[in-house]
């Protein structure tokens, strides 16, 4: 692998096909287009790989103190030739070490690493050793004899798509030696020893087997990976081995095959994709309910991240989404489809993503259009094939994601941020989504997804965009005289200033949910308090609930309240926009709330400031959204 007398210069480049460029832009991609993708990722991980190699040779000797005191060295040359030696033997087994999704985000890391960026805690030497341990996971499936030093991780040795080997080993960094006799394994460390033989996939005492997962039957059957032993599994930073209790690991099993069903079922096309790509799934933290977390990285292919979920639409919506992310991201690694931004990207570069409660450079906005173009699809086919008791649910997800996907399309388009190709997948993305917003969706979801949409913005407007100060000012001094409208400057284009304590403003969406999965549950029950905490939802109050569940009247009065008090949270704006709608009378004070509510949270908070007093925020929004007289 050191000098494989090929001259870079003449490499070939990696080039999709015309079809398989077409589908991606579209937003889909079979499983023809997945093996063009991940064609080139390979050849990507072997130029990591050569770049590592080329780092270790130019870097000068490590210190002794660099390895572990009084153990045996991890010495990087005998992983190569031992990895060498395995490629040469069985190259289905290197193969199979080389494109696990973990090999991909660990080769990246380590190459940053020996330049000087650190991404976690382990020494560097642990970082770069663990290509010993990918060498000897590929020696021993290759059925080689060898011995080779790897590092040890507060007692565990991962051995890459076989397992992890338990030592009671209390150091957090150490070293053990693993040794191969055609197959058969002993990993001996400090104060023990395991051995295990053929197949790995068997657990006994010291061993923890990966898990591998056949989803469904026959030719339409996926092998999955339950990842949780790997420490290269999660992204952006490497996290020890947590075996799953057995309870956990079943239930995900059982989860995973019904959602794997419904993919196949409700999105065939993409279904054979994710046969061909989808490698792992590392289960994470359960997280509040309609709020689930997922996440994948450019560098781990086929690899994602998820909480467990509420139910297995869900699930399966999840699996779309972030397989979206991956083809995407696949394809940026051949062709750029935007300018990159200043590092950090400055305010100017930022924009609004109704998936976010941060503003977004254009990149991460793209990633979040194909994702939830995958998702929108997903939706669109679903409702119409789910039980009649979660239909609604599944319309008002499809009326929520294509409407949030088409405004943000439509934001970026002819962005000069765009390159060329950025310019045709957004533009075949829009083609797309507009096949889809003639479709019909019952009335009641489809308002509670407008809704959910119209109060996101305007929250995210509040947190995040700041109107002129002279305009400010000069618009307190127009209020405190009594003027019939505020000044015209106050509509000048407002500035980006990024709130860093924004966050759950998706707060009307999780409670339309909660209202559509169970209208009287006990996500109510905030309404018959006082105390400004709804509790089953995150960022929501009283008075959110009490909007959500169709009290108006309430809602306004609880919204007047909070905002008529010091400290009002910024989202309260929104609410109050929202609560005012059904009033003819204040139409006005309800547009302006919804469209501008910067300007509203601008005017009240300079207002105390000059006088220590908040204005009434009805008559305020009224009079900053008709030009109506104010009475202060």
């Amino acid at each position: 692998m050191r000098d494989d007398g090929v001259r870079r210069d003449h490499l070939p480049f990696h080039r999709l096909s015309e079809a398989g460029v077409l589908a991606l832009a579209r937003g889909d991609g079979d499983g023809a287009v997945v093996a063009e993708l991940l064609s080139a990722e390979r050849s990507r991980r072997l130029l990591l790989l050569r770049a590592l190699d080329d780092e270790l040779s130019r870097a000068a000797p490590p210190p002794r103190r660099a390895d572990p005191v009084g153990e045996r060295p991890v010495r990087y040359a005998e992983a190569w030739t031992l990895l060498t030696r395995a490629q040469r033997r069985s190259p289905e087994a290197f193969e199979d070490v080389l494109m696990s999704p973990n090999t991909g985000m660990w080769v990246s890391l380590a190459v940053r690493r020996t330049r000087g960026r650190a991404y976690e805690e382990a020494p560097c030497w642990v970082v770069v050793g663990h290509l010993a341990a990918l060498a000897a996971a590929a020696a021993a499936r290759a059925g080689l004899d060898f011995s080779i030093t790897v590092p040890v991780r507060g007692g565990l040795v991962p051995l890459p798509t076989l397992g992890c080997a338990v030592l009671p080993d209390g150091k957090a960094w150490s070293t053990a030696l693993v040794t191969g006799d055609e197959g058969h394994l002993r990993i001996s460390g400090a104060g023990g020893e395991v051995e295990i033989v053929p197949p790995w996939d068997v657990r006994v005492p010291g061993w923890q087997p990966r898990r591998r997962l056949t989803l469904g039957s026959g030719e339409r059957a996926m092998t999955l990976v339950l990842e949780d032993l790997d420490p290269y599994r999660t992204f952006p930073r490497s996290s020890e081995p947590r075996p799953l209790p057995e309870p956990e690991a079943e239930l995900w099993a059982s989860l995973l095959a019904d959602a794997w069903d419904m993919v196949q079922r409700d999105d065939p096309e993409n279904a054979e994709a994710m046969r061909r790509g989808l490698m792992s799934l590392t289960p994470a933290a359960s997280r509040e309910r309609f709020r689930p977390y997922s996440s994948t990285a450019g560098d781990a292919f086929g690899a994602l991240t998820a909480s467990r979920p509420d139910d297995v639409a869900q699930l399966a919506a999840t699996l779309v989404h972030e397989f979206q992310h991956t083809k995407l991201g696949a394809l940026m690694h051949l062709e750029a489809l935007t300018v990159p931004p200043p590092e950090p990207p400055t305010p100017e570069h930022l924009l609004y993503a109704p998936w976010r409660d941060d503003p977004r450079p254009l990149g991460g906005v793209l990633q979040g259009i194909y994702a939830f173009l995958g998702v929108t699809r997903f939706w669109r086919a679903h409702r119409q094939a789910t039980a009649p008791a979660y239909a609604p649910t599944a319309h008002f997800e499809f009326a929520l994601w294509r409407t949030q996907v088409w405004s943000t399309l439509n934001a970026v388009r002819g962005h000069e941020q765009l390159t060329p190709l950025g310019h045709r997948v957004v533009e075949s993305l829009h083609a797309r989504c507009a096949e889809w917003m003639a479709d019909e969706v019952p009335a009641a979801e489809l308002r509670l997804a407008q809704e959910s949409a119209e109060d996101h913005l305007a929250r995210w407007r509040a947190h995040h965009l700041r109107p002129p100060a002279a305009a400010v000012d000069e618009a307190v001094r127009a209020w405190r005289h009594g003027a019939a409208r505020p000044p015209s400057s106050l509509a000048a284009e407002p500035s980006l200033v990024p709130d860093t304590e924004a966050c759950f403003l998706d707060g009307a969406a999780v409670l339309a949910r909660h209202r559509l999965g169970d209208p009287d549950g006990p996500w109510r029950r905030a309404a018959a308090h006082h105390d400004g905490d709804a509790g089953e939802v995150d960022g929501a109050d009283t008075a959110d609930v009490l909007l959500a569940g169709g009290d108006s009247a309430g809602a306004r009065a609880a919204f007047v309240a909070r905002l008529t008090r010091r400290g009002a949270p910024v989202a309260a704006w929104a609410g109050l926009g929202r609560a005012l709608a059904a009033d003819p009378a204040h139409r006005a004070a309800s547009r302006l709330l919804l469209r501008h509510p910067e300007r509203a949270r601008a005017l009240q908070d300079a207002l105390e400031a000059a006088t220590g007093r908040r204005a009434d925020p009805v008559r305020l929004a009224a009079w900053l959204g008709s030009g109506g007289t104010a009475t202060r």
